[in-house]
Parts: structure tokens; C-alpha cells; sequence
């Protein structure tokens, strides 16, 4: 099943921004201790929200000063608390700063030592008792131990290019959007930070676990600095982030797995030192200092922070190394803040976690973006019993005008007010709405996040990725299509497209509408017909989608001649709704007539009564079931982008021939199953499983039969066989398990040189199994051209190097393959490698 994946969005982020501060300002004042108000000295001052100090101090007072305007400064000293103080014109030059003993407020991130001390083996490290102690009284989410409850999260994620200078603000490309500048801010380096994107939430969230288990998130308010029309920008920002739990010995970043530093196994990855004991919010805790034992894997440094009496993690930093091995990401930081009502459970207080991203250079001198997001959790409520209603999706959640708020909302709603940085960012925003060039700019964007180009109000024209192809009938191909648009959230929608074969000299064309009734279940309907050559026998669980992009026009190289190519003329009805959230149900009709495209070099003539035929007739009802338990979606229309996640696909098929109707050929019974998984395996890398299993029950031709997909072009082509030919093995009953595995650099990076490379392996195999009866071989003309993978199973295996390319603009992969058994076939190929482009991180 075809899946919306917005895995681009976020590299076509740097197009919008990467084209995208300066006033003198000054502070002064003296810094005592609170109790004695003797002068404290050796304070590292930091300016606004920088994390690398601009001065440390030598005597009690202190001058500092920016190239840009100074709106708050943080002191901090060891052995005391963190100090943050607001800067306005009235008191920047005489600021009075008490610093405070032994008490902790929050847990700011702290610059990581190399020094560690050495021990002999673990079990003499004082960090290892404690850690065991740990691990021993393991917690678990307080949320799971309730028979209900329900809180409140605040959300707010902001977006700011990073690593400007002087020259850069002078480009050419900043004519008439020079004002921006106004609105940023100098950072510890010396160049400036600008707000570019700012997004605020608030979230009811309600639970029961007792008698059955229901969850609800409820967005009630969200607020989206100068892109309320353009959720690709919003949906790239939230998708950088997944909800992590300290204690897993796994976190997911990205869909990438690293190991926990709170996990059972964290000694065998990391270092521990204990280094201080302190109070945190009132609470004594260890602090202990842990770093990655190799630099250049997949990990974390920084603190946590343990209770010392009962010994739960009460707050931690993770920062990642520098020689990070991530795509399109410099650096990662996360704070973490947990509450712990008993000795058994924790409940989340604060998450604060920072994404450096940059398209190109992993130079800390380049120009990047800050992407941070913060989550406030409050308000919790137990055992309040909760209406059945609660869980009940309401037609008014999905309402464009749903999630308005003013601002008296908004000021009452923030756990802490806007910054000024943060509060420019809608001011700004607002203004840039106003210039045409920075329009010209987010539609950039947006045709390269969706793929279609927007000509006018309700038409875009796309998609522009499926322009040019070419195959063995018709030669070059041209494909240009349309649909209709007016908002991301539309309930109905409109698509078409026409074709040509310059060697066929032949038109082809597709159209499709579809409705929704109902934004809360989906209920939907929709009918379209296309005329069209394409690659049958690519995909084994297929949709009856009239849009669906033809394969034949996606093979530019391929090796042998392909010409196993069809003729297709395919009208198609279908309703579909979701009971349930994630569970969809549809049921399509579809009629076609099938016939090879090239006579000469492809057969699909069959008999039928004794006849002998060339087109097959066919009408059929398919009813799929599809749930994808734990995805995430953004926008309510008929259409909708998917976050990324690693939820499941579950795909159950069942289609019936109908011989007669619209003079049908026969009549037929198919049963099919899909599920596909990607699931993380620690430190080791990501595995992708995907099975499939299916059967026909009756003897039906070639075009309607079960081939296992295979991959005769040079280009990557998911869950097919890369040494199998078109059409080499045809079932009535298959099952087939694709298992690849993503190492993420772990095997590599123990090799000299070639971990300066930054490269990362894949190993996988492939294996199909099936049957296929003598009477569906002789119902085919040249039926004993077809055989299916009985006698063995078929298997072929390979290795991949992923992430070829420079500094941080790595989306090359080249995959090598082997064809296990079979080989004494006919025009076979027992290698084979693959190449192509792979966006992600």
C-alpha cells in the first residue's frame, strides 16, 4: 500500500530559510552571594539564550557587551543556583545579581569535560552502585498506574537560522527584506540568531486504564507564527521530535536508536563519574556525569541527575558528540525534568530538546537552523471519573476555527511569557506575509514539499517528479497533471493528468475525484478511469487508486529489454471510512480490460471456453482493511500528511470476481495480507520487516494472477526482487519476507579511515515462496514460460553503503546483490547492484 510520507519536507526547509541581525547594547552590575552579600567571583555570564559563556568574572563586578541588543543574562557559578535576569533599558547598568547556595531551580546544560577518572573495572565505580540501584527500582510512567487521568501539555517549538554575519545580511537576496533583521539577536560566537518560525500548543490529554484502555489528545489552542497556511512548514517542525522515556535502554531520535544512558546496558556504551551530590528542586540528588566510551557512534554526554534516597531520575542532560553520524543534523541537546509521586512511578515535568540542523557542513561555523522544542506538563488529575463522551471524536475538533484563540488566551495559557525574541517572531512574520519575495520563497518550498506547483487559487499543477520516464513501448514519456487545491484541509479534491509515448505516439490520461462527508470517521467516496501503459507485477498487496504513479514511467535505465509491459483501461468506484482512529475500511469496485502493450514481446493471450482471447475483461469488489495503530497525521482533508513514526501497516485484502457483470471473464476469490514494521534494535541500527502472504482460489490468466515483483532497472525499488526479471515467477499462493537492516555506521566506524567517511552498511535478504497449479499454467498461450518458487525457496541477499556524499548532504545509496538459488535459469543475473537517492537522516 502506497503511504504519504513526508520524510523530504524537512531537507527542502533550508530553501525557505537558508537565504534568510544589529544594535549595541551593554550591561553592567555586581554579583553577591544572597546570604552574606560577600562579592561571589569566577560567575560564567551567559547572554540571552546562549550556552557558552561570554565572561568569567574575576571580582564582583561585572561589564559585558554585544554587538546586538542584550535582553536577559544568566549567571552561573558551582555550588549555586543558575541566576537568569531580565535586561531593559532602565536597568541594564545597574543590575544587582544574588546568587543562592545549594539550590537548583532547573537544570541547565552544562560544557562537558574530557577528564574522567579511571577505575580498574566498574564495579569501583561509586556511579555503578547507584546506577545498579537504578536500574534495580526501574520506573514506569505514573499515567499507566491510574484507573484514570488527565493533564495539560504546552507545546511551543521555534525555529532560528543561526551563524549569521554581516555579510550574509548584505546578499543581494535580502533586498527589500532587510527589516527582518531588526527582529535578531547576538549570540556567544559573535555572529546572530533569527527567529524565523515560532508554534505554540496547548493540549488536554485524557486517559483511562481501568476497564478498557483509551487515550485522547484534544489540541485546544495552537498558534503558528505566519504559516497557518502552510502546514508542510509545521508539520516538517513537529515531525523533528519523538516522545522518549529516559528509562528505555533505547531512544528514538529521528527513528534512529540511541542507547539510554539510564538503560540496563548503559555501561557497556557509556563512562560514568559520580562528581557532585546537590539539591534539585529541594531534592538532594547525585550528580553524575556519563560520556560515550567511542566518540563516533550513535550516542549521548552530559549529567544526570539521581534522588539519593530513592534513587530516581529526577532530571538529565544529553548532548550529542561532535562526530555525530546523523544527516542534515550538527547537534542534538535535550533537558529533562521528572516528578516522582512514589517509588514506583515518574510523570513528566518539562522537555526541552534543541536540533542544530545545516543542509550541507557539519562546521560549527555554518549557517544552520536552531529548531527547539519545549513541553511543559501540568495539571494532572487521578481517578477523576471521565464521561465516556471524553474519548469520543467531535466533528468540531477538526473545524478549521477550532483551535483560534486570542491573546488573553494565550497569555494566561504559557507556563512562562514570551521572550522578546519569541514574541518579534509573529510581528515579523505577520510582515513578511506583505512582501512578494518571501512569498516567492515559500512557494519554492512548498512545490518542493509537495511536489505539485501552485498556478492559482484552487489548481495546482504536478506532480513535477513524475514529468519524464521512458520504457520499451513508448519510447520518451511525458506526463503532466493537475489538481485541485484551495486549503490543506479540503473535502474534496480533484486530479488528472495526460501522457504521451513519442515512440507509441500514443495519449493516455487519468482522472479522479473524491468526497468526504466526514472529517471525524473519513467517510468518503470517490470514481475515476485512467487509459494508461504500465508495469504490472510490481507490487503484490496493490490499490485500486486511479492516481497511483505508473511504474512504466519511473524506469529510466533498466537492464534486458522490458517488454512486459500492459495496456489498461481501468475505471474504479470506491467508499471508505475509519470506525476507529487508524482503522480504515474500504471498499472499492473496479472494472478493466487488460492487453499487452507490445504483442510482439509480451503475451498475456489465455482461453477461455476454448477460446482463444488477447484482452481480458474484469470487474471485481475488493474490501481492505488497513490499520496503522500509533500513526500520527497532521490536517483533516481528504488528504493528509503522515509524521513520522515507526507504527505498523497492516493491510487485509479480499477480492471477488464477478464473471458477467460488464461482461466480466470470470469469476474469482483473492486473499491477501501485508504487515510492515521498522523496529529499532538498540545501538545495532533500525530493521524494516515487511511480509506478505496471499492466494487466489481460482484459475485465472496472467493479469490477474500473483507475480512476485521483480526489479530489471538500476534504481532502488522498495520490497521487490533486485535479481528477480519481470514475470520470472508467477503464484496462486505466495508468501514472501523482505528483512533489511539499517547498522547505522556501528560496523564501520571500528575502521580506520573508512569511519572518516561517515558511511553506513545495510545488510538484507529477500525471500519468496509459492505455488502455481497446471491449470493456471495451461490457461495461459505461453503458460509454460511461468513457474513459481516451489521446489526451494527463493532467496537473494546483499549488503548496501548508505549515506555516500559530503558533509551533511549524504542521500546516496548503492546496494550489491546476489541471487541465492535458481540460477540455472535463462537469462538470469546472479549480481546486480542498485543505486539511487535515499532522504532521511
Amino acid at each position: 500500500m502506497l503511504i504519504n510520507n513526508p520524510k523530504y519536507h524537512y531537507l527542502y526547509l533550508f530553501l525557505l530559510f537558508s537565504g534568510i541581525v544589529c544594535a549595541q547594547n551593554t550591561a553592567s552590575g555586581k554579583i553577591v552571594d544572597a546570604k552574606t552579600n560577600k562579592e561571589v567571583t569566577g560567575v560564567d555570564i551567559f547572554i540571552n539564550d546562549s550556552n557558552q559563556p561570554l565572561l568569567t568574572t574575576t571580582n564582583g563586578d561585572f561589564s559585558v557587551q554585544s554587538d546586538s541588543i542584550i535582553y536577559k543574562l544568566k549567571f552561573l557559578r558551582k555550588s549555586y543556583a543558575l541566576e537568569s535576569v531580565d535586561i531593559t533599558p532602565e536597568n541594564a547598568n545597574n543590575i544587582f545579581v544574588k546568587l543562592s547556595k545549594e539550590k537548583v531551580e532547573s537544570i541547565q546544560e552544562v560544557v562537558i569535560h574530557n577528564e574522567k577518572t579511571k577505575y580498574k573495572n566498574k564495579k569501583e565505580n561509586p556511579a555503578y552502585a547507584i546506577m545498579q540501584e537504578v536500574w534495580k527500582r526501574k520506573r514506569n510512567n505514573g499515567l499507566n498506574k491510574f484507573d484514570t487521568y488527565t493533564y495539560k501539555e504546552y507545546e511551543k517549538i521555534q525555529f532560528d537560522a543561526n551563524n549569521l554575519d554581516s555579510a550574509f545580511m548584505k546578499r543581494k537576496i535580502f533586498n527589500k527584506l532587510d527589516f527582518i533583521f531588526d527582529y535578531a539577536d547576538s549570540t556567544a560566537s559573535g555572529k546572530m540568531a533569527l527567529p524565523v518560525f515560532l508554534n505554540e500548543a496547548v493540549y488536554e490529554n485524557y486517559g483511562e486504564n481501568k476497564p478498557g484502555k483509551k487515550t485522547k489528545r484534544l489540541l485546544i489552542a495552537q498558534k503558528t507564527s505566519g504559516f497557518q497556511d502552510n502546514q508542510i512548514v509545521t508539520l516538517t517542525a513537529k515531525n523533528l521530535y519523538r516522545d522518549i522515556n529516559i528509562y528505555d535502554n533505547t531512544l528514538n531520535y529521528f527513528d534512529i536508536g540511541f542507547p539510554s544512558p539510564v538503560g540496563t546496558d548503559g555501561f557497556s556504551t557509556y563512562d560514568y563519574n559520580l562528581v557532585d551530590t546537590l539539591s534539585v528542586r529541594g531534592e538532594n540528588a547525585y550528580k553524575i556525569r556519563y560520556q560515550p566510551k567511542r566518540t563516533d557512534i550513535l550516542a549521548f554526554q552530559g549529567y544526570l541527575y539521581i534522588d539519593t534516597d530513592t534513587y530516581a531520575v529526577i532530571g538529565a542532560t544529553l548532548k550529542s558528540t561532535q562526530k555525530m553520524n546523523v544527516n542534515f543534523v550538527n547537534g542534538i541537546s535535550t533537558e529533562l525534568e521528572y516528578d516522582n509521586p512514589d517509588e514506583n512511578t515518574f510523570l513528566p515535568k518539562k522537555f526541552v530538546t534543541e536540533v542544530e540542523i545545516t543542509p550541507f557542513s557539519k562546521k560549527k561555523t555554518s549557517k544552520s537552523i536552531i529548531a527547539k522544542r519545549s513541553v511543559d506538563y501540568s495539571d494532572y488529575v487521578f481517578n477523576k471519573p471521565l464521561a465516556a463522551s471524553v474519548f469520543t471524536r467531535r466533528e468540531e475538533e477538526y473545524d478549521n476555527k477550532f483551535v483560534d484563540k486570542d491573546e488573553a488566551y494565550w497569555t494566561k495559557a504559557r507556563p512562562d511569557s514570551l521572550s522578546k525574541s519569541e514574541q518579534g517572531v509573529y510581528d515579523m512574520l505577520d510582515k513578511l506575509q506583505q512582501v512578494p519575495k518571501f512569498n516567492r520563497i515559500v512557494k519554492l518550498y512548498e512545490t518542493l514539499g509537495s511536489g505539485y506547483y501552485n498556478v492559482t487559487k484552487g489548481i495546482d499543477l504536478g506532480p513535477i517528479f513524475s514529468v519524464y520516464g521512458v520504457n520499451e513501448v513508448e519510447g520518451d514519456r511525458i506526463r503532466l497533471g493537475a489538481r485541485s487545491y484551495f486549503t490543506m484541509n479540503d473535502p474534496w479534491r480533484i486530479q488528472f493528468y495526460t501522457a504521451y509515448g513519442f515512440k507509441d505516439q500514443q495519449f493516455k490520461y487519468g482522472v479522479e475525484a473524491k468526497y468526504m462527508f466526514n472529517r471525524v470517521n473519513r467517510f468518503m467516496i470517490g470514481a475515476g478511469t485512467r487509459r494508461d501503459i504500465m508495469q504490472l507485477g510490481v507490487q503484490l498487496t496493490t490499490d485500486d487508486g486511479i492516481m497511483s504513479r505508473s511504474f512504466a514511467s519511473s524506469t529510466v535505465f533498466a537492464r534486458g529489454d522490458n517488454a512486459s509491459l500492459s495496456s489498461l483501461n481501468q475505471t474504479n468506484v470506491f467508499a471508505a471510512i475509519e470506525p476507529w482512529k487508524n482503522f480504515q475500511v474500504r471498499i472499492d469496485g473496479t472494472m478493466q480490460s487488460i492487453k499487452s502493450a507490445n504483442p510482439d514481446g509480451f503475451s498475456l493471450m489465455y482461453y477461455r471456453n476454448g477460446n482463444l482471447r488477447q484482452t481480458l475483461n474484469d470487474s471485481h469488489v475488493t474490501i481492505s482493511l488497513i490499520a496503522r495503530p500509533g500513526a500520527k497525521f497532521s490536517q483533516t482533508g481528504v488528504d493528509r500528511h503522515e509524521h513520522g513514526t515507526l507504527a505498523p501497516t497492516i493491510v487485509l485484502k479480499y477480492t471477488r470476481g464477478l464473471e458477467g457483470l460488464f461482461n466480466a471473464d470470470f469469476n474469482y476469490n483473492k486473499l491477501q495480507f501485508l504487515f510492515y514494521k521498522p523496529v529499532l534494535i538498540g545501538s545495532w541500527g533500525k530493521t524494516l520487516i515487511n511480509f506478505e502472504a496471499g492466494k487466489n482460489f481460482n484459475t485465472v490468466p496472467l493479469a490477474l494472477q500473483n507475480v512476485i515483483p521483480g526489479n530489471q532497472s538500476y534504481s532502488l525499488v522498495g520490497n521487490t526482487f533486485a535479481q528477480l526479471n519481470y514475470y520470472e515467477f508467477v503464484a496462486d499462493t505466495y508468501t514472501t519476507l523482505h528483512l533489511e537492516h539499517h547498522f547505522n555506521g556501528k560496523i564501520l566506524s571500528y575502521i580506520p579511515l573508512i569511519k572518516k567517511l561517515k558511511l553506513r552498511e545495510i545488510a538484507f535478504i529477500r525471500s519468496a515462496y509459492g505455488t502455481l497449479s497446471d491449470a493456471s499454467k495451461n490457461i495461459n498461450v505461453e503458460g509454460f514460460k511461468y513457474s513459481a518458487p516451489s521446489d526451494h525457496i527463493y532467496y537473494e541477499y546483499g549488503f548496501g553503503i548508505e549515506n555516500i556524499g559530503f558533509g551533511n548532504l549524504r542521500i546516496f545509496r548503492v546496494d550489491f546483490n546476489w541471487r541465492g538459488n535458481y540460477l540455472n535459469r535463462p537469462d538470469i543475473s546472479t549480481f546486480g547492484i542498485k543505486a539511487g537517492f535515499q532522504v532521511g537522516f
